[in-house]
């Protein structure tokens, strides 16, 4: 054993770490199932994303993007990414389409939402604010599975906001070539 490493993050205790953190995931995964707290069917008009995403996505937008003009200029501009979220996830692999529904999942369920992202309430309701202390947390934590999380929210929500055409303007793209 390197005598530079912790003997406490050892390999032995790192794999009951994960153990015990595979454990907790499933059962607050069959928990939620069993009691109905998620849902496996998608919103109304949409492919993947349930009813329960749409009001978080909603809130996550403007704090992801940031100050937009779009956002005052056009109401519907972020109905129409979260379609275009939507849109683009359904053209992806079902382990990827599971994967967003578990993340958004799990920031829907209180049980998981506070102790991992410091909003108590429910994120449709939280205040910009504490949007932004959750992303930043989740950006600058220690653990990879949040890092992760940070970058699959923010590339996702921003991904489908470029691809509107509301939100080339103030970005100069004069929007795709017309062949």
């Amino acid at each position: 054993m390197d005598p530079n490493l912790n003997p406490e993050l050892g390999r032995r205790n790192l794999l009951k770490l994960g153990l015990g953190a595979s454990i907790a995931l499933s059962t607050v995964g069959l928990t939620a199932s069993l009691t109905g707290c998620t849902s496996e069917r998608s919103a109304a008009n949409f492919k993947v994303l349930r009813e329960s995403d749409l009001p978080m996505l909603a809130a996550l937008y403007p704090v992801v993007v940031g100050p937009h003009p779009a956002f005052t200029e056009n109401p519907g501009v972020i109905d129409k990414a979260i379609a275009q979220l939507d849109w683009t996830l359904e053209r992806t692999s079902p382990f990827v389409q599971k994967a967003v529904l578990d993340l958004l999942g799990m920031l829907s369920m209180p049980l998981t939402r506070g102790p991992l992202t410091g909003v108590w309430g429910d994120l449709a309701k939280a205040s910009p604010e504490q949007l932004h202390a959750f992303m930043l947390r989740w950006r600058d934590s220690r653990f990879d599975m949040l890092r992760q999380g940070h970058k699959t929210l923010s590339q996702l929500l921003l991904m489908s906001w470029y691809a509107l055409p509301q939100s080339w303007a103030t970005t100069g793209y004069p929007g795709p070539p017309v062949i």
